[in-house]
């Protein structure tokens, strides 16, 4: 197929090239412009941009697709299909009835739950049992459009982090498969009363509440790890905690129990496993503590 693939993080570059080994044609990748990074702030161009360049196929990063000439320039394209992971821009009707397959969307989740921007968070925090990648065939509405496939992975113990590498892959295997026979994978409508929303992982969640239940802060840990990432703050610096562990333990939420770190909830307690101080890799708590010791009976905030 002739397909115009639409992207920006490292999520999509697995489909990208795998679209490419399946002998796809790229007709064109639509990618986020560069963003300012690092120390200099020079613009760096995102995953799916210099993933589609080192292959030497052609980048558009249009700011917005709301204006005639971009919607024009998109379906001179004249493409089978568009093939969007994780764009970041809105797809304007007459960009999603361009192609002659319309715009299939790898979405990670399994529709209809978490609709939106954040699912493999939104997952992990709420303690879903499974996740996975739906393959699903766009219309205006936020991840509102007929589902074509999905498969899925259990979570476990698994953090966000390590569920985007591990779908990424399975995105990239499933919408090959679809495409080799469209047919195959006829549109589902999804029930939209089944539906649960995903927002944008917004700063203030990050701070951690000793006042929850240790069950769920491990999750919430788990479902920043490694980013934005929970933190707390210890005699006013701010430490970042990316896994920890349910323990028994009573005492004031925030409350460190023990030389060990344990650290009282709302409901039982928690220990963290792996923490980053400002500046510093993550490291294992003995690590941790061995350059900043803690005493008990201090108090977390």
């Amino acid at each position: 197929m002739r397909v115009v693939f639409m992207g920006t993080p490292d999520f999509a570059v697995p489909a990208l090239v795998a679209l490419r080994e399946a002998g796809h044609e790229i007709a064109a990748v639509y990618t986020q412009p560069p963003r300012p990074a690092g120390r200099g702030k020079k613009l760096r161009p995102s995953p799916v941009q210099a993933a589609a360049q080192a292959m030497g196929i052609e980048v558009r990063t249009p700011r917005s697709l709301r204006k005639p000439e971009a919607q024009e320039a998109f379906a001179a394209l004249k493409a089978d299909v568009a093939v969007v992971a994780a764009y970041g821009l809105i797809l304007p009707q007459a960009v999603l009835d361009a192609p002659r397959h319309g715009c299939i969307n790898i979405h990670a989740s399994i529709l209809p739950r978490w609709r939106g921007a954040a699912p493999i968070h939104r997952a992990v925090m709420a303690g879903d049992e499974e996740t996975g990648v739906t393959i699903m065939q766009m219309e205006a509405g936020l991840d509102t459009g007929p589902m074509r496939h999905a498969v899925t992975t259990p979570i476990g113990s698994k953090t966000t982090g390590e569920l985007f590498d591990e779908l990424e892959d399975l995105g990239a295997a499933a919408i090959v498969r679809v495409l080799d026979d469209l047919d195959a994978y006829p549109p589902l409508a999804q029930d939209d009363g089944l539906a649960t929303h995903a927002p944008k992982i917004d700063k203030a969640e990050a701070r951690i509440d000793w006042k929850r239940p240790a069950a769920e802060l491990v999750r919430h840990v788990a479902g920043l790890s490694p980013f934005p990432g929970a933190w707390f703050e210890l005699d006013g610096e701010r430490v970042k905690l990316l896994l920890a562990e349910t323990v028994e333990g009573a005492g004031q939420p925030g409350e460190v129990l023990d030389q060990d770190f344990t650290i009282a909830c709302g409901q039982a307690a928690l220990r963290p496993i792996t923490l980053q101080r400002a500046g510093k890799p993550a490291m294992d708590r003995r690590s941790f503590l061995r350059g900043r010791p803690v005493e008990a009976g201090g108090l977390l905030s």
